[in-house]
């Protein structure tokens, strides 16, 4: 039985609220190449130190979440919680999100992929990722070539 995407990922927010670390099946294609659809999973815990990079679930809308990167971070002095991020999936090549810090729900701590677990802040990992967030121009192409590979 599959369950529907704001039922779990309600349960989740809450669960991580709670101090609980949660780890799901990544769905869907917005987070290529580094998650794949129904391949890999992530692990999530609280989202109190998201920082520009990092992977986040975040609820966009009531009951609409998207685990996407912060690629933007408007600081609002008066009120951290207020923040306004920006995120955008890494395999989008346009189009982006917004939503204020207090509406993450979690930030990414592992990519689980089927042969190994990768922390999101391993040195390795954020290097691929800040080249990729500087190839944003030529991602289109780059998809093209990462989908007829693999």
């Amino acid at each position: 039985m599959e369950v529907p995407n704001h039922i779990l990922l309600g349960a989740v927010r809450d669960a991580i609220k709670e101090g609980h670390t949660a780890t799901i099946l990544v769905r869907g294609w917005s987070m290529r190449p580094f998650l794949e659809h129904q391949r890999d999973k992530v692990v999530l815990d609280s989202p109190a130190d998201a920082k520009l990079h990092d992977a986040v679930l975040a609820e966009i809308a009531p009951g609409k979440f998207v685990l996407h990167r912060i690629i933007g971070i408007k600081q609002n002095k008066e009120d951290h919680a207020c923040d306004e991020i920006t995120l955008m999936g890494d395999g989008n090549i346009r189009g982006t999100e917004l939503c204020l810090r207090k509406d993450i729900c979690g930030t990414v701590t592992h990519y689980i992929r089927p042969n190994r677990t990768i922390k999101a802040d391993s040195r390795e990992l954020m290097k691929d990722i800040r080249l990729w967030i500087r190839l944003r121009p030529i991602r289109r192409f780059l998809l093209i070539i990462y989908k007829a590979i693999i």
